[in-house]
């Protein structure tokens, strides 16, 4: 063999020696946390894919563990985009369940509380508190349900998903990191963006687990120590939050300063000098700034592509988009479907195991993905339940899955504070007291009390919900409400005739509750009320004046369909609202008159009517506009009572307005009568709403004063009365803020305006 051809051969087996080096060259991927700024990420993966350079290994933290999980677990980037860029997300997020999984059954009367607080109250009265402030029910179920079939492929080992993952967390108690390499992807997905305070911790090896950014927010040497790849390609979305100290803005960013201490700068000296550093523009976003995903996404995309020289200069190895998207569907086809042959309850008894099993079909197996998602929201609709943990975990062996629901601290104790402040004499403070008791009926005692110089009210109630024949509760109450309809002028100074009446009313009764569809549940209700009336049958009260007293006494008996969607209890924007009812009241009415009445003979006379009613309310939103309407109708042969006065404080009322039931306006009264309105709302700002409302008032009969005091019925009448309102409204978190101008077609108080801070919302009178 000559010279030459010994040299040639020496050189070929160089060259395929240095060609062979760059196809084993592996490049690992470090996303850091950022809360929302994590989204960047997302850009820096496409950027990388459509430069075909290949992704061997993934490390991340907080929202760069979600980006990269999700990458890791076969999504492509576009997928993810499409996910974090939704509506969906934004609900899973801020802790709203999306419109398809609300259930009506379980949603309490509305009341006028702003904030809870829930409380853990054991047998030996200690109180824990629930640290955690968003509500994570959403968010926990989205990502189990996506994150279980690609763990399926996995066998649950991190190494063996379509790019070998590690995720952090952080062991607070010990003040040491975690790294995730195997169990439930979802597990270690929710563990490592546990920002302490934030959202409630979960269990993994029973260990509470929280966000990995605690101790290590850019875990390079994780990378280096686990996967010792070639080259490093380190995203960072963390950093300062201020370079100067935020003179103007301090005051409204420090109830976020936890957050902000979780997110220290990442340090780009942690990356060696073969590998890149990237660091996306994110100067203009938050790290609450969800809704501005993509806009983040535009910003770790084009931050790669202005380092994607530097990139490729360092990274010889290429991957086409065809050659990715392959493996990607290879690795996704092995997956296995969704089906549940067992449920694990962790934390519960055997008997709230049967009463949890009726909401996944009694027990019925297999369970497929649709029965597992709405037997979950079921089952958290109620409050108790908010405190479940589920995921979804492969068993190998069986091909299947098994559903598991923990249970974390019980929130078995809520506060409820709330109430309203007007420019009337119309404020009160409200206080809610729930108890919960489960064992194999959940019980929900509750005391709800109100004080104002307008209104008072004290509220007994206590639901007990069994899993049996299908679904129902029942639910006694006792209700005692005070209202002083005597008040002073409004902001206008405009001097009016006061209303001299004063109204209680207590109810003792129980109803029967049954879920008829999603949104749809039957109530049917009896109760004995006991109400006294005081009043005067002129305008002007003297002190020498003695009040008309009214006894109404007796039962009532019921039966409604109620459906519900409305996005908030007051001044909604969105969604629909139905309720059809029908009553029967047998009343004894006892009348004393005072020295105004002209009648001055008492009356014991037994009083005893039908009644129905129909209402309907409805919103159609589009963009920053939304247009609803109210159309309502009561059908009944309620007589009149001995008195003109009580007769027409004691007819159904028609309601339209936020102040309408703390005024006693007669033209809208009546035993029948059809009403109507338009409501158009023009969202200017974000949170600040212009309200614009008009309404018509049809009575059937109308209810008219003889010349001796007495009430007499006028079949043919032709007037229409009118009420309206403009109204500026922020929705806060102290409820809503409204300053509005109300009109109404009455003689006694036409135009008002008024202001209030917190909901306007009172219990319903016992006739209602």
């Amino acid at each position: 063999m000559s010279f030459g051809n010994v040299r040639t051969g020496f050189i070929l087996i160089l060259l395929l020696s240095f060609f062979a080096s760059f196809a084993q060259q592996k490049v690992g991927l470090v996303l850091s946390g950022g809360a929302a700024k994590g989204i960047a990420h997302i850009g820096v993966l496409k950027a990388l894919e459509e430069n075909e350079i290949p992704i061997d290994y993934i490390v991340g933290t907080s929202m760069g563990g979600i980006v990269g999980g999700c990458y890791a677990a076969g999504m492509s980037p576009a997928q993810i985009e499409e996910i974090m860029t939704s509506q969906a997300f934004l609900d899973w997020v801020s802790g709203r369940i999306e419109e398809k999984n609300k259930y009506f059954y379980y949603k309490k009367d509305d009341e006028p509380s702003f904030l809870k607080l829930n409380l853990s109250l054991d047998s030996t009265f200690n109180v824990l508190f629930n640290t955690s402030i968003a509500n994570d029910l959403s968010l926990n179920f989205a990502l189990t349900q996506t994150l279980a079939q690609p763990a399926s492929v996995s066998k649950n080992n991190f190494d063996s998903l379509f790019v070998p993952l590690r995720i952090m967390a952080a062991d607070i108690f010990t003040q040491t990191q975690v790294e995730l390499k195997e169990g439930v992807l979802s597990d270690a997905l929710r563990a490592t963006q546990t920002a302490p305070f934030f959202f409630n911790p979960i269990r993994i090896n029973g260990k509470y687990l929280f966000d990995g950014g605690v101790y290590n927010n850019f875990p390079v040497d994780v990378l280096q120590r686990d996967f010792k790849p070639d080259v490093i390609i380190g995203s960072n979305v963390s950093s300062k939050v201020y370079d100067q100290y935020p003179f103007d803005e301090d005051e409204k960013m420090i109830s976020r300063s936890l957050l902000y201490m979780l997110l220290d700068k990442s340090d780009p000296g942690k990356i060696p000098k073969n590998g890149v550093y990237i660091q996306p523009n994110l100067k203009n976003f938050t790290a609450f700034d969800f809704s501005r995903a993509k806009a983040m996404i535009d910003s770790g995309y084009r931050q790669t592509l202005k380092q994607m020289e530097e990139i490729k200069a360092k990274v010889n190895r290429r991957i086409t988009c065809e050659a990715v998207a392959q493996s990607r569907n290879h690795f996704n086809n092995k997956s296995s479907p969704i089906k549940v042959n067992e449920i694990t309850y962790e934390g519960f008894d055997r008997g709230q195991q049967k009463y949890l099993n009726r909401f996944f079909k009694n027990g019925k197996r297999p369970l497929y993905y649709h029965d597992v998602e709405k037997g979950y929201f079921q089952l958290v609709s109620e409050e108790y339940f908010n405190n479940i943990y589920p995921s979804f975990k492969f068993n190998p062996t069986s091909k299947d899955y098994n559903f598991r629901l923990a249970r974390r601290q019980p929130n078995n104790f809520q506060v409820d504070f709330g109430g309203v402040i007007a420019t009337r004499n119309i404020s009160n403070v409200y206080l809610g007291l729930n108890y919960y008791s489960f064992s194999k009926v959940l019980t929900h005692a509750q005391i709800n009390i109100a004080t104002g110089d307008f209104y008072k009210s004290l509220q007994l109630r206590t639901r007990f919900d069994f899993p049996i024949l299908g679904r129902f509760y029942i639910e006694p109450e006792a209700t005692f409400n005070n209202w002083n309809f005597f008040q002073g002028n409004d902001i206008l100074a405009r001097r009016f005739s006061p209303t001299v009446l004063t109204r209680v009313d207590r109810k003792y009764g129980a109803s029967l509750g049954i879920p008829v569809a999603r949104q749809i549940k039957a109530n049917i209700y009896g109760a004995y009320v006991v109400n006294h009336d005081q009043f005067i049958d002129k305008n002007v009260l003297v002190s020498t004046d003695t009040l008309d007293q009214l006894v109404l006494s007796g039962t009532r008996f019921g039966l409604s369909i109620l459906y519900n969607t409305l996005d908030r209890k007051q001044y909604p924007t969105q969604g629909k609202s139905f309720s059809i009812s029908a009553n029967y009241f047998s009343l004894l009415e006892e009348y004393q008159p005072g020295n105004t009445s002209v009648n001055l003979l008492s009356n014991r006379s037994n009083r005893s009517w039908l009644q129905g009613k129909i209402s309907l309310e409805q919103y159609f939103k589009k963009g920053l506009f939304s247009s609803g309407y109210l159309l309502e109708g009561v059908f009944s042969n309620q007589p009149t009572f001995t008195n003109y006065f009580g007769t027409i404080i004691n007819a159904p009322a028609f309601n339209p307005l936020q102040d309408s039931r703390t005024l006693l306006l007669q033209n809208f009264r009546a035993f029948n009568y059809v009403a109507g309105g338009l409501r158009n709302i023009f969202s200017l700002r974000k949170k600040l709403d212009l309200r614009l409302e008009a309404y018509a008032f049809k009575p059937l009969q109308a209810i008219a004063e003889d010349g001796t005091q007495h009430a007499k019925i006028e079949q043919q009448i032709q007037q229409l009365y009118f009420a309206g309102m403009a109204d500026l409204v922020f929705h806060s978190t102290v409820g809503p803020v409204s300053l509005s101008l109300n009109y109404y077609d009455d003689r006694n108080r036409q135009l008002a305006v008024l202001l209030h801070v917190g909901f306007l919302l009172f219990n319903k009178t016992s006739l209602e």
